[in-house]
């Protein structure tokens, strides 16, 4: 991470942007090394700058607005890393935002959708519906501009024609079936007030009745898919959040200049945008506080066939993104370890733990808590990379995963790889408490899971290809050289 001294040529944090540190963030050494952000990593901390990191340590949540220039590099760098967020105030509109909907059919949902916008300047984009005649109707009523496509060309082509007609500086993407919740821009503009700041989403959440009936409404209310989790966060393949949906998304239209949505992929378009956005050093932020409720679909046959088709985009964003679609990135230590435990071998497990934490330990050489820190981050990375492999044996290798359950009576390998598989999901329900036993909630979490799997194999076979299911393995020389080059670039 760049240096934060008052010399630096770098970019500074806007003035008057308060910030708060991420709740995952982990401090060591006295506050002199930061471990955390998106992806994760391990920052230092120079002496300049430790002042204003111990203030916002004691802010907490309520963050606190730097007004130094060494605070605001601080920021700068912070934001940058995900180790800090915006803490951005509610802003009353009226906002310069144009909202773009892409209609297909579903005159009733595109109905909801508009009441909840009303106020708004809409464009509405029929994507050659069969009934065109209602969703003019509709929009008109609603005091939305129509647009028609003369054949049908899909969600992306859809939000291209709006944006062609967008003279405002931000446009939001919101799609029929979703209902933006009153106040959703007043929290989403101010997030703008950082140059960095690309696009914007907010959660989408399920509209389930509450309490939700039936097995199928429970899960989703406690899982669904398009939900992201309460906690803010900087958008990047690799991290926490690692995309977000465009079910509804805030755009600075000039950026769209520059990466436009991919009319080739049907699904998976909105993944490809959020990685070019980052790939062109651009940033994007979900902000949880805005909600939008969504449309789940509740039939189990429509249910699974939706999570089918979001594996089938696989293959195409791994030709597009080469390397960022692996179904796991364990480092080749970690491999090690988990083998040997795996064939009973605790001993040498231990001294491949050890061993590997030894030489993290001299690369780490000069950082403060080297000892301490080293042991930490040995053993964040076994228990993720446990949970990873879990969650690819219960997805993309979902016909090895089956074969493990089935072994798992009669194989101490095939019982470690049905605990990957299914400790995580257990710890989900202890952590969630969704309004599921854990039997019903373990069998639909991989019945999820799988028919995620199946479309990404699916996608494989179809593009021929293999980079959706091979793992990205992490070889430890590589690794080493990649941490001498980076040492300088660690340190705020």
């Amino acid at each position: 991470m760049a240096s934060s001294t008052a010399q630096d040529s770098r970019p500074l944090s806007p003035p008057g942007l308060p910030i708060a540190l991420d709740r995952a963030a982990s401090f060591y050494g006295g506050g002199r090394v930061v471990t955390g952000g998106s992806p994760w990593g391990v920052a230092r901390i120079k002496a300049a700058a430790l002042p204003q990191l111990a203030a916002l340590r004691r802010a907490g949540r309520h963050g606190l607005t730097p007004d130094t220039t060494v605070g605001r590099a601080l920021a700068r760098q912070l934001l940058d890393r995900g180790l800090a967020h915006p803490v951005a105030p509610t802003r009353g509109g009226p906002h310069p935002v144009t909202v773009v909907v892409p209609a297909y059919g579903r005159t009733a949902e595109l109905a909801g959708c508009l009441d909840a916008l009303r106020g708004l300047v809409v464009i509405v984009v029929d994507d050659c519906s069969p009934d065109p005649e209602a969703v003019r109707a509709i929009a008109e009523a609603h005091g939305a501009r129509v647009v028609r496509h003369a054949v049908n060309r899909g969600p992306a082509a859809a939000r291209t024609t709006g944006v062609a007609l967008t003279t405002t500086p931000l446009v939001a993407f919101v799609d029929s079936d979703c209902r933006p919740e009153e106040g959703w821009l007043d929290l989403l503009v101010p997030a703008f007030d950082d140059p960095q700041v690309a696009a914007v989403a907010p959660r989408i959440v399920p509209d389930v009745p509450y309490p939700p009936m039936g097995l199928l409404a429970r899960y989703e209310a406690a899982r669904s898919a398009l939900d992201l989790g309460g906690e803010q966060a900087v958008v990047r393949p690799g991290a926490r959040v690692g995309f977000v949906p465009t079910a509804t998304l805030v755009v600075r239209t000039h950026v769209m200049s520059k990466v436009t949505f991919d009319e080739e992929l049907r699904l998976g378009e909105d993944v490809d945008f959020v990685w070019r956005l980052h790939d062109h050093g651009l940033h994007v932020r979900y902000q949880p506080r805005a909600r939008v409720l969504h449309t789940p679909r509740l039939a189990w046959r429509e249910a699974l066939k939706r999570r089918h088709e979001y594996g089938t985009s696989a293959a195409a964003l791994a030709e597009r993104h080469p390397g960022r679609v692996a179904p796991a990135r364990p480092s080749a230590w970690n491999l090690l370890t988990l083998g040997l435990l795996t064939h009973g071998r605790p001993g040498a497990a231990a001294l491949s733990t050890l061993t590997s934490a030894a030489l993290l330990r001299r690369h780490l050489s000069g950082t403060p808590a080297a000892t301490e820190l080293s042991a930490s981050v040995v053993a964040q990375g076994l228990l993720a990379d446990s949970m990873a492999l879990g969650l690819a044996l219960r997805r993309e290798w979902w016909p090895v995963g089956l074969l493990c359950l089935g072994a798992a009576p009669s194989s101490r390998t095939a019982r470690a790889a049905t605990a990957a598989m299914l400790a995580p999901v257990l710890a989900e329900w202890v952590a969630r408490r969704p309004p599921l036993d854990p039997v019903r909630w373990t069998a639909l979490r991989c019945l999820d899971d799988l028919a995620y799997g199946t479309g990404v194999t699916a996608s494989a076979w179809r593009h021929r290809a293999l980079a959706p299911l091979l793992p990205k393995v992490g070889l430890p020389f590589v690794r080493r050289a990649a941490a001498r080059h980076a040492k300088d670039s660690r340190t705020v």
